[in-house]
């Protein structure tokens, strides 16, 4: 079986969603599917530096490059027009049996969609969570438009929308799509074991050895909550512990984050350590005592995985797609999207720590039980192949 997978973008400054698609390609090498994706050399405000128009080994994928268009206006940068991939996509789409594009609101996942309806080609689309509610009310009338004119024919006309979560599915039904949809989880790729983690996290950042440390490990945007996790953790003055703020985001909003971390005087007891990949991501996961992530919206969040699988107990609020599982398995908190509700959250970690212990070695089994590539990877396999078996009644441009 041959899949092409469409994204916008590979680079890691765009976060999760990428890094989740690369994982996802490897995945299914492994396990003999001939995955290709094709992208552009989007890399945020920069281009990546990539052979253009060729298949290329990156980071261990066959990958497609094509050039994004740059304009000064930073809006068109974002929606990655590409001009050399859509002629590559007329060209070539007959090739693979089957088409994944991955997000929305994107010119190549768009012109991905309707090149495979014009074509008869099967596709499905992944939407990582931009069709969830709190999604759509970020320029609302943009997306709703755009929805309208161009995205809604695009979906109803794939085989399968894939949900990554059960609290996108229901957000997304309101939309009254055609399209039959499909729950799956990403999965976590297992990463390298660092021998006394606790310890080289401490050393590196030169925190007291004995001091428990929370750590905020993702994109610094205002979805993230921050607002709401800093004011409450200002309030835990009667507790020893080091906050760990890992991530990037725009200059304005990192400027933002700093005056609110002076502002509620808890600057003394942050580090501030930007973006963060490799060994001493690695190494944050696996040496801290607690991962936070007190987001408005997250239709999977992989981080919240990257913790729970080596042993770390994490505190995440409602709009995180797997708080339902972190709350139902006990293997965190789950307080609401309010300051005094993560006080008590945090105040219950620092009081309990036996506990918290535990739910990090019940969280560390239950991941590795049911959230590995391999075993999502499998039914990913399992639905590519019914989407083939009845290939024949792909909806047409017509419809």
């Amino acid at each position: 079986m041959k899949v092409l997978h469409i994204i916008a973008s590979v680079s890691k400054v765009r976060g999760g969603t990428s890094q989740a698609v690369l994982d996802m390609v490897e995945a299914l090498r492994v396990n003999n599917i001939d995955a290709e994706i094709a992208t552009t050399n989007d890399d945020g405000d920069n281009l990546l530096d990539v052979p253009l128009q060729r298949c290329i080994e990156y980071k261990h994928i066959p990958i497609w490059f094509f050039q994004r268009f740059s304009p000064n206006i930073k809006a068109v940068r974002e929606y990655a027009f590409s001009s050399q991939l859509t002629q590559w996509l007329w060209q070539n789409m007959a090739k693979y049996d089957l088409i994944h594009v991955h997000a929305l609101f994107s010119y190549p996942s768009t012109i991905a969609m309707s090149i495979a309806r014009s074509q008869n080609i099967p596709y499905i689309v992944t939407t990582h969570g931009l069709l969830c509610e709190w999604s759509l009310q970020q320029s609302t009338r943009k997306k709703l438009t755009y929805l309208k004119l161009i995205e809604r024919a695009n979906l109803n006309g794939s085989r399968n929308i894939h949900f990554t979560s059960q609290k996108e599915q229901q957000e997304v039904s309101q939309l009254g799509l055609k399209a039959p949809n499909f729950v799956l989880p990403l999965g976590i790729s297992l990463p390298n074991n660092i021998s006394d983690a606790c310890y080289h996290l401490r050393q590196k950042f030169n925190i007291p050895i004995d001091e428990p440390v929370i750590l905020f490990l993702s994109r610094l945007h205002h979805k993230k909550g921050l607002d709401y996790l800093i004011p409450a953790l200002a309030k835990i003055t009667h507790h020893r512990f080091t906050f760990i703020l890992a991530g990037s985001g725009s200059p304005d909003y990192e400027a933002e984050i700093e005056s609110l971390l002076v502002s509620n005087r808890l600057r003394d007891r942050t580090r501030i350590v930007g973006f963060v990949d490799g060994e001493t991501k690695d190494v944050l996961m696996q040496g801290s005592d607690l991962f936070v992530l007190t987001s408005h919206s997250e239709n999977f969040a992989v981080s919240v995985l990257e913790s729970l699988v080596v042993g770390v107990p994490v505190l995440v609020t409602p709009g995180v797609a797997l708080a339902s599982v972190v709350k139902e398995n006990q293997l965190g908190y789950v307080p609401d999207l309010d300051v005094t509700a993560i006080i008590n959250a945090l105040e219950d970690f620092f009081n309990n720590t036996h506990v918290a212990k535990k739910m990090g070695d019940q969280a560390q089994k239950l991941i590795l039980e049911q959230y590995t590539w391999g075993k999502i990877t499998n039914r990913l396999i399992d639905r590519y192949h019914n989407v083939l078996t009845n290939k024949l009644t792909i909806p047409t441009m017509n419809r």
